[in-house]
This record gives structure tokens, C-alpha cells and sequence, in this order.
């Protein structure tokens, strides 16, 4: 007769097992969940919205989230992603597969400047660091009309064709306009979970925790800070491509600290530290802003009650709260 070690862990029940599943393949999840939303979402328009700053949020969720930086100065990346795309369309004439490339690359670059700066500082100070250095870029785009429009704004550029691989995609209309822009998408939420399981991963995860302890083990806390805003920076440049690409319009106020603080309060309604939670979040207030808007033309005081109510009572999120009652996903976010 064959005796089962108690030290052994019980078999998982079924519907653990599908979640398991699901964990380990989270890219395919996510992007099939994303394919499945502008026909969830009452308009195309309001799922692109939602793609575009999943992403964004997606990207400051790497930095706060995993890493435990909160920086309120994440509009720079997501403006500079969008001015510079646009300007490259519009301004140089390169074609948008050279111009997303060619902003995500100057983006990166930014987030390298911003890092350095930022990083040599810890808590509110570096909070306030970002803010302050993000205003600036505000002003530089405010003050430099003659490439950014000013106070109008960057227009006077549009794609409305896409060329892949010998097809021809009207890009005005909305649903192929979601799935070209979708697949931007695909690709930064590849990247962001070829990130987190890496070793470098399981290093910025341990400066959250505890930054005396990582530095003891050894490993350069400064740097992985900096590799960290800068990949940051990278992802949520691709949502300003998105926005650009999408609304052939750059306004001024992508740049503003709302922005950027708007951006705080999706990653927090969503669930920061979880994999799909920018995209909970974001479409979270977004639909609020949507559904308050139609019956007052204050909705921020709304929308801000709720957020507050998030804050106090679920902490974790919509998505994070929803990962804490299942108890194979306490291991696997």
C-alpha cells in the first residue's frame, strides 16, 4: 500500500488549474482579451482609448508598480512618444514605421536624461524631481511653436493608409484602425513580460521590497533604477505613437501633470504589480468619464469620490483585488 506524503501539496481543483494555465500564458490571454474588446465597449472609439493608454499605464506600471518608483511626471514620455512621431510624419516625411521607431528610440533617451536625474534622489523627492523635469519638457514643447504648434497643438499629419506585407488597410476606418494599433499593443505587452521574467525582473522586484537588502546582494540598485525608468519610459512612448497615429492631432495638454496624474489613477484603479491591470484600470475610468460626463460637466469630482473610495477599500484594484481571491494567482500575476 502506497502512503501519500502530507507534506505533499493537494492536487488543484479544476478551475485553479485553467487559472494556472491562463497565468502562464498571460501575453496570449491578454492580447486575446484585447482582440475581443471593441465589441464589448460601446464605440471603437472608446476601445481604442482604452488600448492606447493601457499601454501608457502598462509602461508606468513597470516603474511604480515592480519597481516601487511613483513618479508624477509620466506625460513627458507619452508626449514626446506622440510629438515626435507626429513630427517625423508630418514635419520629415517618414513613413510611420520609421517614425514610431525612430520616437520610441528619442523617448528612451529622454528617460535616460530624466533617470539620471531622478534616480539620485529617493521618495517624495524623487516624486517631485519627475514632476518638475516633466513641466519642463511641457514648456520647451509650449515654447517651440514652430515644431510643436504651441498652444494648438502638432497637426497637419495623417496616416490613413497601411501597407503590411503587400496589404493595403484603410486606416480611417475604426475597427482596422484598433487592430493595426492593437498589434503595438501586442508588442509591448510582449516585451513588458519578457522583462518581468527575466532576472532583471527578480532584481527590480527585490529593490521594491527592500532596496539596503538588494544593494547588499550585490547588485548596482542605481543602474537597474535607471535600465528601469528608461524601459519605462520606451513603453509608454509607444502608447504616444498610438495616440498620434490614432487622432492625426497632438494636443498640448498630453504633456500637462493631469495627465500624468491622470495616468497614476488608472494604474491604482487597475491594480499596480498586476500584468493586466493598466488595462482594467484604464478602461475603468475611462468608461466613468464617459457614463459621469453625459449627466454633469463635473465629473471629475465623481470619478475623484470613486477613486478615493478605490483607494481606501480596494487598495489593490479592480484586477488585483480579483487575483487575490484566487490562490494560484497569489504565486502567478
Amino acid at each position: 500500500m502506497t502512503v501519500q506524503s502530507t507534506d505533499e501539496a493537494p492536487p488543484l481543483p479544476h478551475v485553479q488549474r485553467l487559472f494556472a494555465v491562463l497565468a502562464d500564458h498571460r501575453v496570449l490571454v491578454s492580447i486575446v482579451a484585447l482582440a475581443l474588446l471593441p465589441w464589448l465597449l460601446p464605440s471603437k472609439a472608446l476601445a481604442v482609448n482604452v488600448l492606447i493608454y493601457g499601454v501608457v499605464v502598462m509602461g508606468y506600471n513597470l516603474l511604480f508598480g515592480y519597481t516601487g518608483l511613483l513618479s508624477f511626471g509620466h506625460a513627458a514620455f507619452f508626449g514626446t512618444g506622440a510629438y515626435l512621431a507626429g513630427i517625423a510624419i508630418g514635419r520629415w516625411g517618414l513613413p510611420w514605421f520609421a517614425a514610431v521607431p525612430l520616437a520610441v528610440a528619442c523617448s528612451t533617451i529622454l528617460g535616460a536624461v530624466i533617470g539620471t536625474i531622478s534616480t539620485r534622489t529617493r521618495g517624495i523627492y524623487f516624486s517631485m524631481v519627475t514632476l518638475a523635469l516633466a513641466q519642463l519638457v511641457y514648456y520647451v514643447a509650449l515654447q517651440a511653436s514652430s515644431f510643436t504648434g504651441g498652444e494648438n497643438g502638432l497637426r497637419g499629419f495623417t496616416v490613413d493608409h497601411i501597407n503590411l506585407l503587400g496589404v493595403q488597410l484603410n486606416f480611417l476606418d475604426p475597427l482596422n484602425k484598433y487592430y493595426v494599433l492593437m498589434a503595438f499593443a501586442a508588442v509591448a505587452i510582449w516585451v513588458q513580460s519578457r522583462i518581468l521574467n527575466s532576472p532583471f525582473g527578480a532584481v527590480i522586484e527585490a529593490i521594491r521590497e527592500n532596496e539596503q537588502r538588494a544593494r547588499a546582494c550585490g547588485y548596482d540598485v542605481e543602474r537597474c533604477k535607471l535600465i528601469v525608468f528608461m524601459l519605462s519610459g520606451a513603453i509608454s512612448a509607444i502608447g504616444g505613437c498610438m495616440s498620434a497615429l490614432h487622432l492625426s492631432i497632438v494636443p498640448l495638454d498630453i504633456l500637462h501633470y493631469q495627465t500624468s496624474g491622470m495616468i497614476v489613477m488608472m494604474v491604482l484603479l487597475g491594480g499596480a504589480r498586476s500584468f493586466f491591470g493598466p488595462f482594467i484600470g484604464a478602461a475603468s475610468f475611462l468608461i466613468l468619464e464617459d457614463v459621469v460626463s453625459l449627466w454633469t460637466p463635473h465629473w471629475q469630482i465623481v470619478v475623484g469620490a470613486i477613486f478615493v473610495a478605490f483607494v481606501l477599500f480596494l487598495p489593490k484594484g479592480i484586477w488585483g483585488t480579483f487575483l487575490d481571491v484566487l490562490p494560484i494567482a497569489r504565486e502567478r500575476r
